[in-house]
């Protein structure tokens, strides 16, 4: 009697039992395989194969950079040694006076306009502030002539309202005397000035380049120091030719020191630019070496963890077949 009323009360439940669907529980590792075209494990191995192709291509990028900046510092080191000639007779006749004091002073920054050449910007940058400390007072007055992008983007930080002149690109074009004249002729034009103190980078070696400050005096104070004596004075000695005055040849002299003093700045800062370009270029493809290194490593490490793994479960399949026959 009461097995058949079990059997009567299971005909009743029998059909809502089969009504509900029953789902399928995926296993943890086809849930795995699922979430991607090569499994989970091989996810990990993509990750680093596509760090490793980037890290080549950077490499690759890195010293194409130091070689085209070689080719370049092979150009232009020729021609700023030369140009060396051109300013050392006026050092030798008018002398370098870079303490003298006077109440107008103008800094000429040359730096750079691209990047990726370490510190030589930086340095040049700091130079540059350190003479505006010392020469600025309450009867002084200080301005900055920037040439360049990068010394421009650093110095209209803090110090924009005392920058009277700014100049950029200028070595697109392949730098001559012609160019850097017209340059200087700009800048005698638009500031006043009792001394001007170029700062540019002076090409040693590719590892080594020396900040360094050339200062060029103008008329006025070159005929007040030659009154007073001691280097300058010597030019009284000197005979004048032509009907020029003296007031005059200052002028023309000045004007010409200045130009040649900024042709042979602009030659040197471009070697140190460049020598500097390609120690930075060359260190970083020795960095992005030992990175590739490091990623292959990792990379065959991880993909002989997967490979063991998955002969760990083929091989624990196959037993857990024998053992169920």
């Amino acid at each position: 009697m009461a097995m058949a009323v079990f059997r009567r009360e299971g005909r009743r439940l029998l059909p809502s039992i089969a009504a509900r669907p029953i789902a399928a529980t995926p296993s943890p590792l086809s849930a795995d395989r699922e979430e991607g075209p090569l499994g989970v494990r091989s996810i990990s191995t993509q990750v680093v194969r596509n760090r490793m192709k980037s890290v080549k291509n950077i490499q690759k990028i890195t010293k194409a950079m130091k070689m085209v900046a070689a080719s370049k510092l092979r150009a232009v080191q020729g021609r700023a040694e030369n140009s060396r000639g051109l300013w050392q007779p006026f050092t030798a006749l008018l002398g370098d006076n870079p303490s003298i004091d006077v109440k107008k002073s103008v800094v000429v920054t040359l730096s750079s306009d691209k990047g990726l050449c370490g510190g030589i910007n930086s340095t040049v940058v700091k130079v540059s502030r350190a003479l505006y400390k010392l020469n600025a007072g309450p009867e002084k007055d200080v301005k900055f002539v920037i040439v360049g992008e990068k010394a421009k983007a650093i110095m209209f930080r803090d110090s924009k309202n005392d920058i009277s002149l700014t100049v950029t690109e200028l070595n697109k074009n392949p730098l001559n005397y012609a160019q850097v004249s017209v340059l200087a002729d700009d800048i005698l034009k638009n500031v006043e000035f009792d001394a001007l103190r170029i700062v540019y980078n002076k090409f040693h070696s590719v590892v080594a380049f020396l900040p360094t400050v050339a200062t060029v005096l103008s008329p006025e104070i070159i005929e007040k120091e030659s009154e007073v004596g001691g280097k300058l004075g010597e030019l009284d000695s000197y005979e004048i030719e032509g009907g020029e005055t003296k007031g005059e040849i200052l002028q023309n002299l000045a004007e010409f020191q200045f130009s040649c003093v900024m042709f042979n700045a602009v030659l040197e800062n471009a070697c140190s630019e460049m020598g500097a370009r390609m120690s930075a270029m060359d260190s970083s493809s020795r960095n992005a070496g030992e990175m590739l290194d490091r990623l292959t490593l990792t990379y065959n490490r991880t993909r002989q963890a997967s490979i063991t793994t998955e002969l760990i479960e083929i091989i624990s399949g196959a037993s857990a077949l024998e053992a169920a026959k």
